[in-house]
């Protein structure tokens, strides 16, 4: 039976003004999935009416009452595992684990939102001045627009409202048009549930091509005090200029070129398995991914056949078989992207050690290139997908200078035996992370994550998610005497 959605206003399901409705696509067949409701943007006001109406009653909410809420979600998210991996593998072809993944993290980051409930909202500052209190106090926005991707959907769509709801701010959720169910309304289900009240969390789906005027109506509301946003790199910056033209601040967390650095005396075994689950897990497609495994020299050869020979047995296909590890692209406009980036690495003399070849149903096969040069596009963009690339270097001081030799600053891992020369080598990496003897994709809750350069800005998780989601404000009282003034 098709799925069916409205948009979430108010604490009700209602559909978009106009009646329009949208498609949401499964990537492996290609057949309709669900449809949802396509707002418009008299339907976005309608969401920040809501959001504004409940705001100060929300924010005067005991934190207990508030991290009650989040903990009974994060116990009902728990509980939909089938719910869930059936969700991902129709909607955006996840796997099985990766869907298993996506909603155990997103259970503890609502337990880490709960526990930011009742963290210090400010300190006591020095002050000269004689009978006062000085205090710096982190107060919440008010609305927070929150647009989530498909990657990462359960994961990346609660990061996108949970710490700010935690905080005291309401919020207008955008999911993406890739996923509207699982980074956004199956979320927002749950927060429902748990009792989460009316108007706090306001979910708007969209047909994607009314995307630009949905995002703009949210981001010009001067009721919306601050943006978030996680995806792809061209977007956010079209993001973060309306936020800027708004005069508001924008969490931007996008794109990555993220390079696994293998030093001389890695551990060739351990370090061929990191850069596999790095490289393929959700067929390459999140944002942490490794697309280049920089590995010295002295061990190139034989780390390169032992990852080919990982790569090469990982299962291809259908994302609901429990076996595949590698299900299909977000669909096959993603999929023909990364073809092209393979077709041009090799007409241009790259070597194709394993993969490469076509397949039906927005699949792309694990394929690993060697021969890299900095004429291929497939060395300057981001894959974001079912492909890496291994350049072998001569020693840490090149690996550095190749990681760097990049506009983009995400994440980054670093394999070896020996600690210090790895702590060493990461501290120069010009990434927002850093992971030594571990791959990129790592994520905690309470971890502060976000890139540095065209990675974006600011920062979720954590008392860095606090910061980026309250507002600074310098308070003081004059609790003994009279201010003295010179007239």
């Amino acid at each position: 039976m098709a799925i069916t959605r409205d948009l979430i206003i108010n604490g009700e399901h209602v559909p978009a003004a106009s009646g329009k409705t949208t498609e949401d696509i499964n990537p492996y067949t290609g057949a309709p999935y669900a449809t949802v409701a396509a707002a418009s943007p008299e339907d976005v006001t309608r969401a920040v009416d809501a959001a504004a109406a409940t705001s100060e009653s929300w924010a005067a909410t005991p934190p207990s009452a508030r991290a009650r809420i989040f903990l009974k979600a994060a116990d009902i998210l728990e509980s939909k595992t089938d719910e869930a991996a059936a969700l991902m593998a129709q909607e955006v072809g996840g796997v099985r684990p990766w869907a298993e993944f996506n909603l155990h993290l997103a259970a503890d980051i609502l337990r880490s939102a709960a526990a930011a409930t009742t963290a210090p909202q400010g300190e006591v500052l020095a002050t000269n001045l004689p009978g006062k209190y000085s205090l710096g106090l982190r107060q919440p926005f008010g609305v927070v627009a929150a647009i989530s991707p498909w990657n990462a959907p359960i994961i990346l769509g609660t990061r996108a409202i949970a710490i700010p709801l935690a905080v005291g701010n309401t919020v207008v959720m955008k999911p993406s048009e890739d996923a509207p169910l699982a980074c956004g309304l199956f979320i927002a289900d749950a927060l429902l549930e748990a009792g989460i009240p009316d108007g706090v969390l306001n979910v708007v789906t969209n047909a994607r091509e009314d995307a630009n005027d949905v995002v703009g109506t949210l981001v010009a509301d001067n009721r919306v005090r601050c943006v978030n946003f996680t995806g792809s790199t061209k977007v956010g910056r079209i993001i973060g200029t309306l936020a800027a033209q708004n005069l508001k601040p924008a969490v931007l967390e996008l794109g990555g070129k993220n390079s696994l650095v293998v030093l001389k005396d890695a551990d060739i075994e351990y370090a061929a398995s990191a850069a596999t689950f790095g490289a393929f897990m959700n067929a390459g497609q999140i944002c942490m991914s490794v697309d280049r495994v920089l590995v010295d020299q002295s061990i190139a050869e034989d780390f390169t056949a032992r990852f080919t020979e990982k790569v090469a047995k990982l299962p291809t296909g259908d994302p609901n078989d429990p076996n595949t590890f590698v299900g299909p692209q977000v669909n096959q406009s993603a999929a023909d992207r990364q073809y092209g980036l393979i077709d041009d690495a090799v007409a241009k003399g790259a070597t194709v050690a394993t993969g490469g070849q076509r397949l039906q149903n927005a699949l792309v096969p694990a394929t690993v290139l060697t021969g890299i040069t900095e004429d291929m596009r497939i060395f300057e963009e981001e894959i974001f997908g079912s492909a890496t690339t291994v350049l072998p270097v001569s020693g840490p001081e090149e690996a550095v200078q190749l990681a760097n030799n990049t506009n983009y600053g995400l994440t980054a891992g670093v394999i070896t035996e020996n600690l210090s020369e790895g702590i060493e080598v990461a501290q120069r990496l010009r990434t927002g992370i850093a992971h030594v003897n571990d791959q990129p994709v790592l994520d905690e809750p309470m971890a502060p994550f976000g890139g540095i350069k065209e990675s974006g800005y600011g920062k979720f998780g954590g008392q860095a998610g606090i910061n980026s989601f309250t507002e600074l404000r310098w308070v003081t009282v004059q609790q003994r005497g009279h201010a003295q003034y010179p007239f």
